[in-house]
Protein backbone atom coordinates (compact mmCIF):
# COMPACT_ATOMS: atom_id res chain seq x y z
CA UNK A 1 0.00 0.00 0.00
CA UNK A 2 1.31 3.44 -0.96
CA UNK A 3 2.26 5.66 1.95
CA UNK A 4 -0.20 8.57 1.79
CA UNK A 5 2.04 10.90 3.77
CA UNK A 6 4.95 10.84 1.30
CA UNK A 7 3.38 12.89 -1.53
CA UNK A 8 2.21 15.49 0.98
CA UNK A 9 5.73 15.92 2.37
CA UNK A 10 7.22 16.12 -1.12
CA UNK A 11 4.79 18.93 -1.92
CA UNK A 12 5.75 20.70 1.32
CA UNK A 13 9.42 20.59 0.33
CA UNK A 14 8.54 22.27 -2.96
CA UNK A 15 6.48 24.93 -1.18
CA UNK A 16 9.26 25.65 1.33
CA UNK A 17 11.82 25.99 -1.48
CA UNK A 18 9.55 28.45 -3.29
CA UNK A 19 9.02 30.47 -0.11
CA UNK A 20 12.77 30.75 0.51
CA UNK A 21 13.25 31.77 -3.11
CA UNK A 22 10.64 34.51 -2.66
CA UNK A 23 12.28 35.74 0.55
CA UNK A 24 15.66 36.05 -1.17
CA UNK A 25 14.04 38.61 -3.44
CA UNK A 26 12.21 40.35 -0.58
CA UNK A 27 14.77 40.61 2.21
CA UNK A 28 12.68 43.05 4.24
CA UNK A 29 9.65 40.77 4.34
CA UNK A 30 8.26 40.23 7.87
CA UNK A 31 8.84 36.47 7.58
CA UNK A 32 12.54 37.09 6.92
CA UNK A 33 12.69 39.38 9.94
CA UNK A 34 11.12 36.75 12.20
CA UNK A 35 13.63 34.16 10.99
CA UNK A 36 16.40 36.50 12.09
CA UNK A 37 14.97 37.09 15.54
CA UNK A 38 12.97 40.28 15.00
CA UNK A 39 9.59 39.47 16.50
CA UNK A 40 6.45 41.26 15.31
CA UNK A 41 4.11 42.91 17.79
CA UNK A 42 1.61 40.20 18.67
CA UNK A 43 -1.30 40.79 21.00
CA UNK A 44 -2.83 37.37 20.45
CA UNK A 45 -4.75 35.00 22.68
CA UNK A 46 -2.61 32.25 24.20
CA UNK A 47 -3.29 28.80 22.71
CA UNK A 48 -1.96 26.80 25.65
CA UNK A 49 -3.98 28.79 28.17
CA UNK A 50 -7.13 28.40 26.07
CA UNK A 51 -6.92 24.62 26.39
CA UNK A 52 -6.63 24.74 30.16
CA UNK A 53 -10.36 25.17 30.61
CA UNK A 54 -12.45 23.98 33.54
CA UNK A 55 -14.52 22.02 31.01
CA UNK A 56 -13.72 20.27 27.76
CA UNK A 57 -11.93 22.68 25.40
CA UNK A 58 -12.96 22.59 21.74
CA UNK A 59 -10.51 23.29 18.92
CA UNK A 60 -12.84 23.94 15.99
CA UNK A 61 -11.37 23.39 12.55
CA UNK A 62 -11.92 25.05 9.19
CA UNK A 63 -11.40 22.29 6.65
CA UNK A 64 -12.58 22.01 3.04
CA UNK A 65 -11.30 18.61 1.92
CA UNK A 66 -8.98 15.72 2.76
CA UNK A 67 -6.90 13.25 0.73
CA UNK A 68 -9.07 10.35 1.85
CA UNK A 69 -12.55 11.86 1.33
CA UNK A 70 -12.07 14.59 -1.23
CA UNK A 71 -14.21 17.71 -0.79
CA UNK A 72 -16.04 17.78 2.52
CA UNK A 73 -17.50 21.27 2.57
CA UNK A 74 -17.56 24.37 0.39
CA UNK A 75 -16.36 27.16 2.66
CA UNK A 76 -16.52 30.41 0.73
CA UNK A 77 -16.19 32.61 3.80
CA UNK A 78 -13.91 31.19 6.51
CA UNK A 79 -14.55 34.28 8.62
CA UNK A 80 -18.28 33.52 8.83
CA UNK A 81 -17.61 29.94 9.89
CA UNK A 82 -15.06 31.11 12.46
CA UNK A 83 -17.66 33.48 13.90
CA UNK A 84 -20.12 30.59 14.25
CA UNK A 85 -17.49 28.51 16.03
CA UNK A 86 -16.70 31.34 18.43
CA UNK A 87 -20.40 31.97 19.08
CA UNK A 88 -20.77 28.30 19.94
CA UNK A 89 -18.03 28.57 22.55
CA UNK A 90 -14.96 27.21 20.72
CA UNK A 91 -11.83 27.71 22.82
CA UNK A 92 -9.51 27.81 19.80
CA UNK A 93 -9.63 27.63 16.02
CA UNK A 94 -7.67 25.33 13.74
CA UNK A 95 -7.22 26.50 10.17
CA UNK A 96 -5.89 24.17 7.50
CA UNK A 97 -3.54 26.14 5.27
CA UNK A 98 -2.52 23.33 2.90
CA UNK A 99 -3.91 24.03 -0.57
CA UNK A 100 -2.95 20.95 -2.58
CA UNK A 101 -4.48 18.26 -0.37
CA UNK A 102 -6.88 20.07 1.98
CA UNK A 103 -8.13 23.03 -0.05
CA UNK A 104 -6.90 25.64 2.41
CA UNK A 105 -4.68 28.69 2.09
CA UNK A 106 -2.50 30.82 4.32
CA UNK A 107 -4.82 33.73 3.44
CA UNK A 108 -7.64 31.91 5.28
CA UNK A 109 -5.53 32.22 8.42
CA UNK A 110 -4.85 35.91 7.87
CA UNK A 111 -8.50 36.73 7.14
CA UNK A 112 -9.77 34.95 10.23
CA UNK A 113 -7.03 36.35 12.45
CA UNK A 114 -7.89 39.88 11.35
CA UNK A 115 -11.61 39.32 11.88
CA UNK A 116 -11.54 38.04 15.47
CA UNK A 117 -12.56 40.81 17.89
CA UNK A 118 -9.62 41.80 20.09
CA UNK A 119 -7.77 38.64 18.98
CA UNK A 120 -9.75 36.88 21.72
CA UNK A 121 -9.54 33.31 20.37
CA UNK A 122 -6.20 31.70 19.47
CA UNK A 123 -5.58 30.15 16.07
CA UNK A 124 -3.64 26.98 15.31
CA UNK A 125 -2.00 26.78 11.91
CA UNK A 126 -2.80 23.23 10.77
CA UNK A 127 -0.38 22.14 8.08
CA UNK A 128 2.53 19.80 7.48
CA UNK A 129 5.32 21.88 9.00
CA UNK A 130 8.81 20.75 8.00
CA UNK A 131 10.85 23.94 8.24
CA UNK A 132 11.21 27.02 10.51
CA UNK A 133 10.14 29.31 7.66
CA UNK A 134 6.60 27.89 7.88
CA UNK A 135 6.49 28.67 11.59
CA UNK A 136 7.70 32.22 10.97
CA UNK A 137 5.04 32.53 8.27
CA UNK A 138 2.40 31.35 10.73
CA UNK A 139 3.49 34.02 13.22
CA UNK A 140 3.32 36.77 10.63
CA UNK A 141 -0.14 35.74 9.43
CA UNK A 142 -1.66 35.69 12.93
CA UNK A 143 -1.34 32.17 14.35
CA UNK A 144 -0.85 31.61 18.06
CA UNK A 145 0.25 28.00 17.56
CA UNK A 146 1.39 25.48 14.95
CA UNK A 147 1.02 21.74 14.54
CA UNK A 148 4.14 19.57 14.48
CA UNK A 149 3.50 15.99 13.34
CA UNK A 150 5.97 13.46 14.68
CA UNK A 151 5.22 10.91 11.94
CA UNK A 152 6.35 13.56 9.43
CA UNK A 153 9.28 14.96 11.40
CA UNK A 154 10.76 12.25 13.59
CA UNK A 155 13.77 13.59 15.47
CA UNK A 156 13.42 17.01 13.79
CA UNK A 157 10.46 17.66 16.07
CA UNK A 158 12.63 19.01 18.90
CA UNK A 159 14.44 21.64 16.85
CA UNK A 160 11.25 22.96 15.28
CA UNK A 161 9.47 23.04 18.64
CA UNK A 162 12.32 25.01 20.16
CA UNK A 163 12.29 27.49 17.28
CA UNK A 164 8.53 27.96 17.66
CA UNK A 165 8.83 28.59 21.37
CA UNK A 166 11.67 31.06 20.73
CA UNK A 167 9.27 33.24 18.73
CA UNK A 168 6.43 32.84 21.25
CA UNK A 169 4.43 30.31 19.22
CA UNK A 170 2.79 27.40 21.05
CA UNK A 171 3.07 23.92 19.58
CA UNK A 172 0.60 21.07 19.38
CA UNK A 173 2.81 18.01 18.91
CA UNK A 174 0.87 15.23 17.21
CA UNK A 175 1.52 11.52 17.75
CA UNK A 176 -0.16 8.25 16.79
CA UNK A 177 1.73 5.53 18.68
CA UNK A 178 4.10 4.93 21.60
CA UNK A 179 7.28 5.40 19.59
CA UNK A 180 6.08 8.80 18.41
CA UNK A 181 5.03 9.67 21.96
CA UNK A 182 8.58 9.07 23.17
CA UNK A 183 9.90 11.48 20.53
CA UNK A 184 7.31 14.06 21.55
CA UNK A 185 8.23 13.78 25.22
CA UNK A 186 11.95 13.91 24.47
CA UNK A 187 11.37 17.05 22.39
CA UNK A 188 9.92 18.86 25.39
CA UNK A 189 6.32 19.01 24.17
CA UNK A 190 3.88 20.52 26.65
CA UNK A 191 0.79 20.00 24.45
CA UNK A 192 0.36 16.58 22.86
CA UNK A 193 -2.37 15.58 20.44
CA UNK A 194 -3.15 11.93 19.82
CA UNK A 195 -4.35 11.57 16.26
CA UNK A 196 -6.76 8.68 15.81
CA UNK A 197 -5.89 8.77 12.11
CA UNK A 198 -2.86 6.87 10.86
CA UNK A 199 -1.33 9.33 8.39
CA UNK A 200 0.33 6.56 6.42
CA UNK A 201 -3.03 4.94 5.59
CA UNK A 202 -5.54 7.63 6.65
CA UNK A 203 -7.52 5.01 8.53
CA UNK A 204 -9.20 6.13 11.75
CA UNK A 205 -9.44 4.20 15.01
CA UNK A 206 -11.11 6.27 17.73
CA UNK A 207 -9.78 3.87 20.40
CA UNK A 208 -6.21 4.99 19.65
CA UNK A 209 -6.39 8.09 21.84
CA UNK A 210 -7.87 6.13 24.73
CA UNK A 211 -5.10 3.55 24.52
CA UNK A 212 -2.27 6.09 24.70
CA UNK A 213 -3.46 8.71 27.17
CA UNK A 214 -2.23 6.83 30.25
CA UNK A 215 1.34 7.06 28.93
CA UNK A 216 1.29 10.87 28.88
CA UNK A 217 2.44 12.64 32.07
CA UNK A 218 -0.30 14.53 33.96
CA UNK A 219 1.28 17.97 33.51
CA UNK A 220 1.03 17.80 29.71
CA UNK A 221 -2.09 19.13 27.98
CA UNK A 222 -3.78 16.32 26.08
CA UNK A 223 -5.80 16.66 22.86
CA UNK A 224 -7.79 13.96 21.06
CA UNK A 225 -7.93 14.35 17.27
CA UNK A 226 -9.85 12.84 14.33
CA UNK A 227 -13.01 10.79 14.06
CA UNK A 228 -15.00 12.77 16.62
CA UNK A 229 -18.40 12.83 14.96
CA UNK A 230 -20.57 12.43 18.07
CA UNK A 231 -20.67 14.78 21.09
CA UNK A 232 -20.88 11.74 23.35
CA UNK A 233 -17.48 10.56 22.11
CA UNK A 234 -16.04 14.01 22.84
CA UNK A 235 -17.37 13.72 26.36
CA UNK A 236 -15.83 10.26 26.79
CA UNK A 237 -12.44 11.70 25.90
CA UNK A 238 -12.91 14.41 28.52
CA UNK A 239 -13.86 11.83 31.15
CA UNK A 240 -10.75 9.82 30.19
CA UNK A 241 -8.55 12.82 30.97
CA UNK A 242 -8.27 14.80 27.74
CA UNK A 243 -8.21 18.57 28.09
CA UNK A 244 -9.42 19.19 24.55
CA UNK A 245 -10.69 17.68 21.33
CA UNK A 246 -9.97 18.87 17.80
CA UNK A 247 -13.01 18.56 15.53
CA UNK A 248 -13.06 19.29 11.82
CA UNK A 249 -15.23 17.25 9.48
CA UNK A 250 -18.22 16.94 11.82
CA UNK A 251 -18.31 20.71 12.29
CA UNK A 252 -17.94 21.78 8.66
CA UNK A 253 -20.68 19.30 7.67
CA UNK A 254 -23.00 20.29 10.50
CA UNK A 255 -26.11 22.34 9.82
CA UNK A 256 -25.59 24.01 13.20
CA UNK A 257 -21.92 24.04 14.22
CA UNK A 258 -22.66 26.29 17.21
CA UNK A 259 -25.00 23.70 18.69
CA UNK A 260 -22.57 20.87 17.90
CA UNK A 261 -19.83 22.62 19.88
CA UNK A 262 -22.19 23.24 22.79
CA UNK A 263 -23.27 19.60 22.74
CA UNK A 264 -19.66 18.42 22.87
CA UNK A 265 -18.95 20.53 25.92
CA UNK A 266 -22.11 19.52 27.78
CA UNK A 267 -22.97 16.03 26.51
Amino acid sequence: MKNKLEPILLQKKREVALLYQYLKQHTNHPIEKVLHGELPFRNLANFKNALQSSSLAIIAEIKRKSPSKGYIASIEDPMDLAEQYISGGANALSILTDKEFFGGHIDDLAKVANSIPNQSVPILRKDFIIDPVQIAEAAVYGASAVLLIVSALGEKTKALLEFAHSIKIDVLVEIHDKDELKIALDSGANIIGINNRNLNTFRVNTACAMELISDIPPAIIKVAESGIVDPLLARKYYEAGFNAVLIGEALVKSNDPKQFIRACRHA
